[in-house]
């Protein structure tokens, strides 16, 4: 069992009720309960923060940076265990979950190594001193979502504490225990118990938590609708990060290599089990390879494995909620009634070994029309669509044809077309001959319109550790 981290203490909600996880790839076993927590219980954790942090945020830089280096050691003591943990709770693969069970301690290195370099600026002056400081916003709030439930937080959790800020942590309800270890390790490596507060629970918590003045900043990643109310909430007076959803497309054009075009097509849109905001949703493919590619990337998607992540040779798990799964059964139906041409997938295995989970056969459609939910609405699920066009510019039309601008990816051998892309093409992060998915720790990540509030940045660069810093500028002159 699980529990809530306030005021140093893990204590039950105050309420007393519990929520069980279930594994979703055999729903038959509990993997975990954690607190269902309600708006008092949030409004306990951030009392304790906003009363607690200072002494964190008093510490030098390089005490900061020695306690996120430590919890980086923490995590990596036993990865096989916290990446069984991951699979069991969440559902991705081994491999999937091991992957994010190594990058988590990178970031909080990086984010370590960060905080040696809140620097400020000094600037010309007709008399005396005039220089900027930064210091810590205060209360954070970070809101995080179940698909990546260590790499995610840690990417907020990380750069936070990096600056001396307090944080109230409010995970997934679907991801209870991996949040707990994320905390765990902090506490180990020596971060005072005042800093961080973690509260479970659904939308009630994030409500309250978004609704308090003394959260001076709300980071949250998670679905656009969620994330306008969030923002609606915040108002303009506090800061608001936001990192939302995707209609990511790869565009393919005639010159393209087209079987390297399918194996990224297939990465991008079927890693996960298609539960990235970055994962692939639509291929806009010129009419002159359209059909071949189309051919390629259905053969390499039946040729997926699919099955429990800790089993041998297992490619893709299952969904990560009963919810998903009817979501993205939701929208195979729209997209059928809507004249889409089926090829392969489309709904749950026959595997009788699979009943109990929440599998969905990866699924690809042609003919999809351009004005249709599957072709403009995230899925969040292992549903591909196929869009042909005619042209380079024709191209860049259907890609930017919806409210979402995250990523974006373009194959082909001219690197003039593609640096036009790079440039038109309305999103915050821009692939040449690689998939939508995998970005790098120390680069911005972000993205337009409908997918971010584009206000700061996550993950890495100035801008980034400036949401999480107040600056000033001080004048000074010899008395």
């Amino acid at each position: 069992m699980t529990a809530n981290l306030i005021g140093g203490e893990w204590v039950a909600a105050r309420g007393g009720r519990l929520v069980e996880r279930r594994n979703p790839a055999d729903v038959r076993r509990v993997v975990a309960s954690a607190p269902d927590s309600a708006a008092e219980d949030a409004h306990d954790a951030v009392t304790a923060v906003a009363e607690g942090y200072r002494e964190w945020a008093r510490q030098s830089p390089e005490r900061r940076a020695e306690v996120l280096a430590a919890a980086a050691a923490v995590l990596e003591r036993d990865p096989e265990k916290l990446a069984t943990e991951l699979v069991t709770e969440e559902g991705k693969t081994f491999a999937e979950a091991l992957g994010e069970v190594r990058r988590t301690p990178a970031n909080l290195r990086y984010y370590a190594s960060e905080s040696l370099r809140l620097t400020g600026r000094t600037y010309p002056a007709a008399s005396g001193l005039v220089y900027t400081a930064r210091q810590p916003v205060g209360v954070v709030a970070a809101i995080t979502p179940w698909n990546f439930p260590l790499n995610i937080p840690s990417r907020k959790l990380g750069p936070a504490l990096a600056a001396g800020n307090g944080v109230v942590f409010k995970p997934s309800e679907v991801t209870p225990v991996l949040a707990c270890r994320l905390v765990e390790a902090l506490l180990e490596a020596g971060l005072p118990p005042g800093a961080i507060a973690l509260v479970h629970g659904g939308a009630r918590v994030g409500e309250a938590l978004t609704r308090d003045d003394r959260v001076a900043a709300v980071t949250f990643t998670g679905s656009t609708a969620a994330g306008r109310a969030i923002h609606a909430t915040v108002g303009p007076h506090r800061r608001c990060q936001l990192e939302m959803g995707g209609k990511n497309p790869v565009v393919v054009l005639e010159d393209a290599d087209v079987d390297r075009a399918a194996d990224l097509i297939v990465r991008g849109a079927f890693g996960l089990s298609g539960q990235a905001c970055t994962g692939t949703s639509r291929v806009l493919a010129h009419d002159d390879v359209h059909d071949t590619l189309l051919e390629r990337v259905v053969a390499r998607a039946e040729a997926l494995r699919l099955g429990g992540g800790l089993e041998d040779g297992v490619h893709m798990g299952p969904l990560a909620t009963r919810e998903q799964h009817a979501k993205t059964a939701e929208y195979v139906d729209a997209a059928l009634a809507d004249g889409a041409r089926l090829h392969t997938g489309g709904g749950p295995p026959e595997d009788p070994r699979l009943a109990h989970g929440y599998f969905f056969r990866p699924t690809v459609f042609s003919a999809v029309s351009r004005t249709s939910r599957l072709a403009r609405e995230e899925v969040f699920g292992p549903v591909l669509a196929f869009l042909r066009v005619s042209s380079f510019e024709d191209a860049i039309e259907v890609a930017n044809g919806t409210d979402y601008g995250l990523s974006a990816a373009i194959v082909t051998r001219d690197l003039g077309r593609a640096l036009a892309f790079a440039e038109e093409v309305g999103s915050g992060l821009v692939k040449v001959n690689q998939p939508t998915t995998g970005m790098a720790m120390n680069a911005p990540f972000g993205g337009l319109g409908a997918s971010s509030t584009q206000t700061f940045k996550e993950q890495a660069g100035e801008v980034m550790s400036h949401f999480y810093t107040v600056e000033k500028t001080v004048y000074v002159s010899n008395g």
